[in-house]
């Protein structure tokens, strides 16, 4: 096997990973939160999520009929020197999942319609790409996103009068425009400041980081146990159904420092099938899966 074919490999895998079983974090969390809440409609729902994502890992079937559009999040070390092609072996993972897991084809062409049919098109996959300081191996992240809770991601693009305050009351009122259409409960990322860009990257990313851990920054911690606990106050539950503590799993928040004349915020919104899965490729060919165990 070639070290380009055990990256295509681990691909699949990582594609197969996010759509049949959730990341161990998210399943805990989900289960604990079915014991918490008390609304019978929204406990009920939480009852037939946590039994469906079960039978789903059992059987090694999506766990949602919508398995998302392909994301990818690459982090490569500065002393991994194979990356020369990484585009296209994703490419080619994405095209090999969508037969073999199956998955279902949501590549769409936006100007004259027509679904690829194998989940690539024409800047999908998309590839965020970073760097790694010291570090000898390629890290990759499946983040296949689905549809309906993308449809309720916003962009605020506030005066920086409006400081936190401001930035409160725009996440917040992005949740109740969202309400039960997310497929709550939910997880919500936000970024803050650089630019309209930068803010919806920084959100949409945040949705990597393990439920229940908190930014170093204590400010920025307050401000995502602050937007917990409002947005369960909202009351909207699972799957929109009514609840107490069953709107939000965690929300997550980083920032950039932004121009003078604006603040934007970025709001991502991701669905209880938290669809996300990462793995470790080493030089001497290890792979080291760090949200799944591998069979």
């Amino acid at each position: 096997m070639t070290f380009y074919q055990l990256i295509e490999d681990t691909t699949v895998k990582l594609l197969k990973f996010a759509a049949t079983q959730l990341p161990n974090d998210v399943s805990e969390a989900l289960k604990r939160m079915q014991e918490e809440e008390t609304s019978p409609p929204s406990k009920a729902a939480l009852s037939t999520i946590v039994d469906n994502f079960g039978i789903a890992e059992d059987t090694s079937t999506p766990m949602c009929q919508d398995t998302g559009i392909h994301i990818y999040y690459v982090n490569i070390g500065e002393n991994f020197p194979k990356v020369l092609g990484i585009a296209d072996i994703l490419r080619k993972a994405s095209a090999r999942a969508t037969k073999e897991v199956p998955l279902r084809p949501n590549a769409v062409n936006p100007i004259v319609g027509g679904n690829s049919g194998d989940n690539t098109g024409n800047h999908i996959p998309f590839i965020n790409y970073d760097f790694i300081p010291g570090a000898d191996y390629l890290e990759i992240t499946a983040f296949p996103k689905g549809g309906g809770s993308e449809n309720m991601c916003a962009l605020g693009m506030l005066k920086p009068g409006q400081g936190i305050a401001g930035i409160k009351k725009f996440v917040i009122d992005t949740i109740l425009n969202a309400g039960g259409q997310p497929c709550p409960p939910v997880i919500v990322g936000v970024g803050i400041g650089g630019g309209a860009d930068i803010a919806l990257k920084i959100g949409k990313k945040q949705l990597m980081r393990p439920l229940g851990e908190r930014h170093p920054d204590p400010e920025i911690a307050k401000l995502e146990e602050d937007l917990l606990k409002a947005i369960n106050m909202t009351g909207f539950g699972s799957m929109g159904l009514g609840g107490e503590v069953s709107t939000a799993l965690d929300v997550k928040i980083d920032y950039a420092h932004r121009h003078p004349a604006s603040l934007p915020v970025g709001v991502a919104i991701q669905c209880w099938a938290a669809r996300r899965a990462t793995a470790r490729i080493y030089q001497d060919g290890r792979v080291e899966f760090l949200t799944h165990k591998e069979e």
